[in-house]
């Protein structure tokens, strides 16, 4: 049942948020957009917020405080400081000296007026016999209203929310990609255009920051974000981007630095560390007390190679797909979706987590890792499939057919498109003895997997989590679902939808991890409800883990 959500930021001592205006150094300035957390360790968190100048232009005083909850112990943090135009009167606080495993509130100041109040947890040192972690990506504005972060805002426990990417996205203009939907016309992104540069990504960063389901679910838990491809563009990679055009775009080097800059200044993101590249910062790990560790991969835009497509790399020889060919180019070991600096940190960080005597690894992904393979429309889906579909469907499923019956994989923005790189990640994971989760995002759908290497021996377990709002393959089958098929033709898929909207919730203990699949009724009405589409376990199985069992 959905908990009502003022009632429920009552029982944490979340306030709901104000709309006074203050004075600071320079004018009045209001808090619109909410407050968050995120990054949290056994002695620090990272705060935000962002204060809204009446008069642009100039600088803002603020004042932060972090309380314990509950009269916890560990004393009061405070401080002050300044805002201004260079970083879009965005505040981040790395307040260290905190307690482990324990409940904190925050606010900030400007002049006469209070921010809403925040909760977030630190991260447990020892004794920890289990972890809540809420998991989401892939929220499109126009695409209707962000329910799943109002359902996490209303879930009794979690412990810490993974955002996995596509946290907003570039599109803009009449007709762009979401605005078909049902409430389209009454969230149209802002900018209304494709957003290039830093004043165009300070901009839709703050309409998506203006949600209120939004700003409730920063302000229930410490978030741990990394970036996908539309924080930068679609199918972005190291050396451009799909949807990125030089030629009337400009640089693609300067798109996505301004896009790094706006993200860093709008999320609950540590700063890099000295030397450290907003990119190669991204990549980074959390230790859950002596029971799991999380590690956070970056495979946009640090190292990954240009993504191979059916289009333009399946060359035709004699009126036929050269399959042999692309098979070459798709199992070349040059190819790159993570750099050797990152394989080889991920498999320290493995190696150390199961030293520690870690139950589980937790591994986090932006892309979704199983393979994935296509069904066929004539022999995998009802016969009635293309009927009734509109010309999308149609096209479709048009394009799956000859991919399909070639044995080539779905996604080659996915993993499967970098399956060498993979394999160097399965070899790191059985060396270490791991036994890893992989929660995955941008696929728009519900997958539970059974991840194995190139013999077919398993190495892990995948949840790979659906769109908040971002339509599925079903939104456009409508007739039918295709979930189903693939896990009929893709071993490794023991779970696929393509049609719910919601996120992960993931449960560790130190005898199973359990993943339940969390649907919200709808995304055309702020009036929902939210259930459980499937829920699976896996448990430690000697220095590895056991295959997915339904609950």
């Amino acid at each position: 049942m959905r908990l009502n959500r003022r009632g429920a930021l009552a029982l944490l001592g979340i306030g709901a948020a104000t709309s006074a205006a203050a004075k600071g150094s320079q004018g009045k300035a209001s808090f619109n957009h909410g407050v968050a957390s995120g990054d949290p360790g056994p002695d620090r968190v990272v705060i935000w917020t962002r204060m809204t100048p009446q008069t642009p232009g100039g600088p803002i005083v603020y004042r932060w405080s972090l309380t314990p909850a509950s009269g916890g112990s560990g004393g009061v943090r405070r401080g002050k400081g300044v805002t201004g135009p260079e970083r879009d009167h965005t505040v981040k606080v790395d307040v260290t000296g905190l307690k482990p495993g324990q409940d904190y509130t925050y606010a900030f100041e400007a002049g006469e007026a209070r921010s809403p109040v925040g909760r977030t947890r630190t991260l447990p040192a020892t004794g920890t016999q289990d972890v809540v972690l809420a998991i989401a990506s892939c929220s499109l504005f126009p695409a209707g209203y962000f329910n799943a972060y109002q359902a996490i805002a209303d879930l009794p426990r979690v412990d810490a929310v993974l955002h996995l990417g596509d946290y907003i996205y570039e599109y803009g203009g009449p007709g762009s990609y979401g605005e078909e939907s049902e409430l389209g016309h009454a969230r149209r992104h802002q900018p209304e255009k494709e957003i290039l540069q830093l004043p165009d990504y300070r901009q839709r960063h703050a309409q998506y920051k203006s949600d209120p389901a939004l700003q409730a679910a920063h302000a229930r838990a410490a978030w741990i974000v990394a970036w996908d491809d539309h924080e930068t563009c679609n199918d972005s990679y190291r050396d451009g981007a799909e949807n990125h055009q030089t030629a009337e775009e400009g640089s693609w080097m300067e798109r996505k630095a301004a896009a790094l800059k706006a993200y860093y200044e709008w999320m609950p993101i540590r700063e890099p560390a000295p030397g450290q590249s907003l990119a190669e910062a991204a990549a980074r790990s959390f230790r859950f007390g002596d029971l799991a560790q999380l590690i956070m991969l970056e495979t946009r835009l640090t190292a990954r190679d240009k993504q191979l497509t059916y289009d333009n790399d399946l060359v035709v020889v004699d009126d036929k797909p050269d399959v042999a060919d692309f098979r070459r180019k798709l199992n070349d070991p040059a190819r790159r979706i993570m750099d050797p600096v990152q394989e080889a940190w991920l498999g320290s960080e493995l190696s150390a987590s199961v030293n520690a005597g870690h139950a589980w690894q937790v591994i986090g992904s932006g892309v979704v890792m199983g393979r994935l393979m296509v069904p066929d429309p004539d022999t995998d889906l009802p016969p009635d499939a293309m009927t009734n579909l509109d010309e999308r469907g149609q096209r479709r499923l048009r394009r799956m057919k000859p991919v399909a019956q070639m044995k080539l994989p779905y996604g080659l923005d996915m993993w499967d498109g970098y399956p060498v790189d993979r394999e160097r990640v399965y070899d790191q994971i059985k060396h270490a003895g791991a036994r890893p989760i992989v929660v995955s995002g941008d696929s728009h759908a519900f997958w539970a997997n059974e991840l194995a290497d190139k013999e077919g021996r398993r190495v892990a377990c995948e949840f790979g989590g659906t769109g908040v709002t971002s339509p599925g393959a079903d939104d456009y089958f409508k007739t039918f679902k295709i979930g189903p098929a693939f896990a009929k033709v893709s071993p490794e898929v023991v779970f696929n939808d393509q049609s719910a909207k919601g996120f992960v919730l993931l449960t560790l203990t130190r005898t199973e991890a359990r993943g339940d699949l969390m649907a919200v009724s709808t995304i055309a009405s702020r009036t929902f409800t939210t259930s459980v589409v499937k829920s699976f376990r896996a448990v430690p199985d000697g220095r590895g883990i056991s295959g997915l069992t339904e609950v």
